[in-house]
């Protein structure tokens, strides 16, 4: 992974009772991940996904993309 320490934060929109995930987006720009972590569990597993394709996923959810209603 990397040396440098990601930054977590949680969406300002996640305010449903703690099913919530955490992302480290200033990782994104110097070495191209994103992390991604369960906000219940800040010492567990995290995910680290390119950022290309969480700005795609961003994207995806932003425009409706995984609407199932």
């Amino acid at each position: 992974m990397t040396t440098e320490t990601p930054r977590w934060f949680t969406s300002s929109y996640s305010d449903n009772g703690g099913a919530c995930v955490e992302v480290a987006t200033n990782l994104a720009a110097p070495h191209g991940i994103v992390p991604i972590r369960d906000s219940k569990n800040a010492t567990g597993p995290a995910l680290t996904v390119p950022a290309t394709a969480f700005t795609t996923f961003v994207t995806g959810v932003r425009t409706g993309d995984f609407d199932t209603a």
